[in-house]
């Protein structure tokens, strides 16, 4: 069989979401089988851990089968679990592939991440090896199919407690499978004939179908749920024009996980205008026009940091034209260049004048 290759998934330019420790199963942790439409079993099938369905009430097969745990039909107990399980759902998928296009796992040896591909597959082994610490995560867009007789190698000191398996649509886990790992299916999981788990078999939308199965829920999981971090991504648009002496204001908007704080970090803001780091506002009153290039990080806890640079254009500041008729001081006060008369309000005085003196009589000639 081929050997695996692994393709990189997008790096620098581009956001990330990363975790740094298991997904947050929540309620949903003591179950072993968690359905959404029914858990139905046939043969001597063992589940160590709680069974469950949510919403509706179909649980069926036990007996034959043993329940090593408690059961949940329809109670709040299911229904929480089913939230928990529809927010770990979302974390996992959310998450930032350290590789994508994967299909066929078999005689791949991971290190612990987030491993991503449309319709993955095991028919062989698969090894992965790390710390009680480690965690990977597979993203399966479509579908997980675990062929008969597969098995999963935990090396070191890997633990089952963090591995999980986030499928778009089904699984799958054919006879005589040795599976490990938690699966949290948006439709539902099957495992057929004397398939083993070491894991979680979790349904969100369908049923999960069982026949003489080994399901054990882990125990003793020490390493604490991770916290989900995203790099920023700066998202608002080109920042709008402004004008001298008059109030302005733009805000500068990036998306991550804790919030981000601003930066300048390049050039400088208009003079006047200042940025708030907390919430991306630009400011004030602008005092001189110009186009003032800058350039703006958006950065949390979480790498790459967000860059943008800006072309912030400031024009000088508006003047009001003079009324017909304004005088010298009137126009002067209301920023005239000079204080002088616009022409027509000169000719307006002058010929107003002239007709007054027509009208006055002469002083000292006799009638």
């Amino acid at each position: 069989m081929a050997a695996l290759v692994l393709v990189a998934a997008p790096g620098a330019a581009t956001a990330d979401t990363t975790i740094d420790g298991p997904i947050d199963l929540g309620t949903a942790a003591p179950f072993g089988v968690l359905g959404a439409s029914a858990v139905t079993n046939t043969g001597l099938t063992v589940i160590n851990g709680d069974v469950g369905v949510s919403p509706e009430t179909s649980i069926t097969g036990f007996p034959p089968g043993v329940i090593n745990g408690d059961v949940h039909a329809t109670d709040e107990i299911a229904a929480q679990a089913q939230a928990d399980l529809t927010t770990a759902y979302n974390t996992a998928a959310g998450l930032t592939p350290m590789a994508s296009g994967l299909g066929d796992l078999t005689d791949a040896s991971l290190v612990p991440g987030v491993y991503a591909g449309g319709e993955l597959s095991l028919t062989g082994s698969l090894t992965l090896e790390g710390t009680a610490e480690s965690v990977w995560i597979f993203q399966a867009a479509s579908t997980l199919t675990i062929g008969a007789g597969s098995n999963i190698i935990m090396a070191g000191e890997a633990s089952v407690c963090n591995v999980f398996w986030q499928v778009g649509t089904s699984a799958t886990i054919r006879s005589g499978a040795q599976f490990v790992g938690t699966v949290m299916a948006n439709v539902s999981v099957t495992a057929l004939t004397t398939a083993s788990v070491e894991g979680r078999l979790l349904a969100r939308t369908g049923a999960v179908t069982l026949d003489t199965n080994l399901i054990t829920a882990p125990t003793e999981c020490d390493t604490p749920p991770g916290t989900v971090t995203s790099s920023p991504e700066i998202t608002s648009g080109s920042p709008t024009a402004g004008q001298v002496g008059t109030d302005y204001t733009y805000t500068i908007t990036a998306s991550g996980t804790p919030t981000p704080t601003y930066t300048v970090t390049e050039g400088s803001l208009p003079p006047g205008l200042t940025l708030d780091s907390t919430t991306g506002v630009i400011s004030g009153r602008p005092t001189t026009a110009g186009t003032y290039t800058v350039t703006v990080v958006a950065s949390n806890e979480a790498s790459p940091d967000a860059v943008a640079s800006y072309d912030i254009v400031i024009g000088a500041a508006a003047v009001a034209a003079p009324l017909p008729g304004t005088g010298a001081a009137e126009l002067a006060e209301s920023g005239g260049a000079t204080g002088m008369w616009p022409l027509a309000a000169f000719a307006a005085v002058v010929a107003g004048g002239m007709l007054a003196l027509r009208r006055r009589p002469a002083r000292g000639v006799n009638a």
